[in-house]
């Protein structure tokens, strides 16, 4: 690719499959988020654990042993990126733990079920797909004006959703059996003579995801070129350590990056914690099966395809912080009400355990999530390339990324821990409500340009 200087140097055609190639690598990961942590494996974690409160405790501390990893290293490899230069050779080694990591949860079996062992290769894979977020993410600026930057985001983020929208259609139609009928979702038996009551259909959303990213990554290998790849200079470890040292000085006289990453600290975690929580919360809360949690995953995902689409469109027409800001409201909202919503009330009103108001409720709050959590995550990386160097891109990105997870492992152990010590779903998932008034309080001292811009 070129840089946003150099656009104009290479043909429209040319531009428009790098876009479109980078495009793929949202399609291709979205299924770790789609199937992984939110609406098959936690829900299938949840019916082998027997126990919805155990099950959350333990997915929040995996995922925050997870977290830890991503916070510490996110930022030094981001600064090695810019000094080492070769974006795609990092893309490519972190796919192999995104495709290992998946692919290994195969071996989540009912009748030899090892927490410790599946949470392992959960975290793997994750701390795969994140770092290779940062990298591609780091790409954006390099595939348009400014001026486009918004709609080029939102555009791949619904191409993302739409592409975790087709996995789960696959999963729920052909393999994800229910676990009292051995059926599927249109009452198929899984297909390849997979055994339902070994839960194969179920533990084959591993495999499919490892498939998934490996076949569609093609694109983003064929078409996307990385206009800042060169040979690492003799000691550029030594040298990217301390030009983010450097930088993190630096970060207080930069007032608004330094706000920025401090809010989307807090509210992307929050999102982050919705996102994991979410199938273990229904299926434990609310009694939900795999396939029913499948469902309403085609509700939010439907719904975050849309908004994503529609939300670019709104980022170029008043920038990313208005959009960013609207978005937090909402889900400070949605986060209230999931609390409030269980088999016995809805919002504090007492309604019979056999109603399926709580379903409905919990129906519209998925398609807000879907709505909302689609359209801040693309604008946050609008934001980001607003507040970053356009030198050090990667390497803001990385922080950026410790952003995201400096709380990210605080966020699921809170949970965790919330959850162990009242005994209740319910009020263990409260901690997302706070960190997203948080994050909209720091919010208020971000400037729409960044420091450039004062």
């Amino acid at each position: 690719m070129a840089s946003i200087k150099d656009t104009s140097a290479i043909s429209a055609a040319t531009l428009r499959k790098r876009i479109w190639g980078w495009f793929f690598f949202d399609w291709a990961s979205q299924p770790y988020n789609t199937l992984l942590i939110t609406f098959i494996f936690a829900p299938y974690v949840n019916e082998l654990m027997g126990d919805g409160t155990a099950a959350q405790t333990a997915w929040g501390f995996g995922i925050g042993a997870a977290g830890v990893v991503i916070a510490l290293l996110a930022p030094v490899l981001g600064a090695l990126a810019d000094t080492g230069g070769n974006r795609l050779r990092w893309i490519w080694l972190f796919s192999a733990l995104y495709v290992i990591g998946s692919g290994m949860l195969w071996f989540a079996a009912p009748l030899d079920f090892n927490l410790l062992t599946t949470l392992f290769f959960f975290a793997i894979g994750l701390i795969g797909m994140e770092f290779a977020t940062i990298f591609t993410n780091a790409m954006l600026p390099d595939l348009g004006p400014k001026d486009q930057i918004g709609r080029i985001s939102g555009n791949g983020w619904a191409f993302g959703y739409v592409g975790g929208l087709m996995t789960l259609v696959i999963m729920l139609v052909f393999f994800a059996e229910s676990a009292t009928t051995g059926k599927t979702f249109v009452g198929l038996s899984p297909v390849f003579g997979l055994d339902p009551d070994l839960r194969e259909g179920t533990r084959f959303v591993g495999p499919l995801t490892a498939i998934w990213y490996a076949v569609f990554m093609i694109p983003f290998f064929v078409f996307v070129r990385d206009p800042r790849a060169k040979p690492a200079p003799r000691g550029a470890v030594a040298k990217a350590l301390r030009d983010l040292k450097a930088t993190l000085r630096r970060l207080p006289r930069t007032p608004s990056l330094f706000a920025y990453l401090g809010s989307s600290m807090f509210y992307r975690d929050a999102l982050n914690g919705m996102y994991a929580f979410g199938g273990i919360y229904a299926s434990g809360v609310l009694g939900w099966t795999v396939v029913d949690v499948g469902v309403f995953g085609i509700v939010a995902i439907i719904a975050g395809a849309v908004f994503a689409w529609l939300g670019g469109k709104a980022d170029a027409r008043f920038g990313p912080k208005p959009v960013i800001t609207a978005c937090i409201l909402i889900l400070t909202a949605v986060a209230v009400a999931i609390v409030l919503i269980s088999r016995t009330s809805v919002l504090g009103l007492p309604v019979d355990p056999t109603s399926i108001l709580p379903d409905i409720a919990f129906y519209v709050i998925g398609a807000l999530i879907g709505a909302a959590g689609g359209v801040i995550q693309s604008a946050s990386r609008t934001m980001m390339v607003r507040q970053a160097d356009p030198a050090r891109m990667t390497e803001a990105f990385g922080l950026y990324a410790l952003a995201g997870k400096a709380t990210s492992f605080i966020a699921p152990m809170l949970i965790g821990v919330a959850t162990y010590l009242s005994g209740s779903q319910q009020v263990g998932v409260s901690p997302l409500i706070g960190l997203f008034v948080v994050g909209l309080f720091l919010l208020v001292w971000v400037k729409p340009d960044g420091d450039r811009a004062a």
